[in-house]
C-alpha cells in the first residue's frame, strides 16, 4: 500500500530532477543565448543614440528656422502695412500666439486699433440668451444696432455687434473712441472678453487668432459659435484674416475651408503656432488688405501654398 512517505519522496525526486534540468539547461544555453541577448542590446541602444541624435537635430532645424523667420520678417514685411489699421481678436487659449501676432503686424507698419480677447463664456451655450439682453442696451449714438441679426443666436448677434464697434463703418464712419470704450466695457464687465485699454474703432480688417477647439461635452457648439463669430467678422465687405492652426476636431480653419461661402470671403493661416506662421498672417493680411484678394495658406489641407505670392 502506498503511505505518505512514497509520495513524500516522489515528489522530492521530481523536484530535484526540475532543478537539475533547469541547471543543466541553463548552463549549455547560458553563453549563446546571453551573447545573443547583449549584442541585442548592444544595436538597440546604438540605435536609440542615432533616433536621439536625429530629434536633436530636428529640434535644432525647428529653432534656426523660427530664427531665421523672426531675422527676415523685418526686410520682409517692413512698412507694407504703413498707414493700415487693424484689429486683433483672439479665441481662448491664444496669448503667446497672439503677441506674435501682433509683433509681425507691427513690424509691417499697421496700427493695432484693439486689442481683444474672447473668453470661454462668450461661447457657453448657457450665456446665448444673456448675451442677446446685453446687445439690446448696447445702442451707441456711432454704433447703431439697427442693423443687427433679428435672431435668437447670442453668438452671432454679439459678434455682429463687436465688428460694428471694432470696424469702419460701411456707411455712417468711424465709431467714436467713447462708444467703442462703451461697448467693449459692456461685454468686459460680466467677463465675455478681455480688453487693452486704449481700443479704438475704425479698424480696416480684423485677425482672428484661433486656439485648440473644445473637447468638452460642448464642443461641438462650441466650434460652431467660433464658425459664426468669423462669419460675421469677414461678412461682406469686412475683411478677415483667421490664424490657427489645424489641429483638432471642429478647430475654425478647417471650418472655414470646408464652408463653401466663407472660404470665399475670408483669409486663413493654418500654422499660426510658428513664428513662420506668424510672419505668413502678416502677409496675408497685406493680401487681403492692399490686393483685396482671399487665399488659403499653410501646410494642412486646403492650402493653397504656404505664403502668398510677393505682394508689392
Amino acid at each position: 500500500m502506498i503511505n505518505f512517505r512514497y509520495h513524500v519522496v516522489s515528489l522530492t525526486a521530481v523536484f530535484l530532477a526540475l532543478a537539475i534540468g533547469l541547471v543543466v539547461g541553463t548552463a549549455a544555453l547560458n553563453g549563446p543565448v546571453s551573447e545573443n541577448l547583449r549584442n541585442n542590446l548592444e544595436a538597440l541602444n546604438k540605435d536609440n543614440n542615432v533616433r536621439r541624435e536625429q530629434v536633436n537635430q530636428l529640434n535644432e532645424s525647428v529653432n534656426r528656422s523660427q530664427e531665421f523667420a523672426s531675422q527676415i520678417a523685418p526686410g520682409l514685411l517692413g512698412g507694407k502695412l504703413a498707414g493700415r489699421k487693424i484689429a486683433v481678436v483672439a479665441l481662448p487659449g491664444t496669448d503667446e500666439h497672439t503677441d506674435g501676432v501682433v509683433k509681425m503686424l507691427t513690424v509691417a507698419g499697421a496700427t493695432i486699433t484693439a486689442r481683444v480677447r474672447v473668453e470661454d463664456k462668450f461661447f457657453d451655450p448657457n450665456t446665448v440668451n444673456d448675451l442677446l439682453l446685453l446687445v439690446d442696451e448696447l445702442s451707441q449714438p456711432s454704433i447703431s444696432s439697427a442693423g443687427l441679426p433679428l435672431n435668437s443666436d447670442g453668438v452671432e448677434t454679439a459678434s455682429a455687434m463687436l465688428a460694428l464697434a471694432l470696424l469702419q463703418g460701411a456707411t455712417a464712419g468711424t465709431p467714436t473712441a467713447e462708444d467703442v470704450t462703451a461697448v467693449l466695457a459692456a461685454f468686459a464687465q460680466p467677463g465675455y472678453v478681455t480688453t487693452e485699454d486704449g481700443a479704438t474703432g475704425g479698424a480696416e480688417a480684423i485677425v482672428l487668432v484661433a486656439g485648440v477647439p473644445a473637447t468638452d461635452k460642448e464642443a461641438e457648439k462650441k466650434s460652431g459659435y467660433a464658425l459664426t463669430m468669423a462669419g460675421q467678422f469677414g461678412k461682406t465687405p469686412r475683411m478677415l484674416v483667421v490664424a490657427g492652426d489645424n489641429a483638432g476636431e471642429g478647430n475654425l480653419v478647417s471650418g472655414i475651408r470646408n464652408d463653401p461661402t466663407l472660404v470665399k470671403d475670408i483669409s486663413t493661416v493654418d500654422n499660426v503656432s510658428t513664428v513662420q506662421g506668424q510672419v505668413a498672417t502678416a502677409l496675408v493680411a497685406v493680401e487681403r488688405l492692399v490686393q483685396n484678394r482671399v487665399g488659403q495658406y499653410g501646410l494642412a489641407a486646403g492650402a493653397t501654398s504656404i505664403v502668398p505670392s510677393a505682394a508689392p
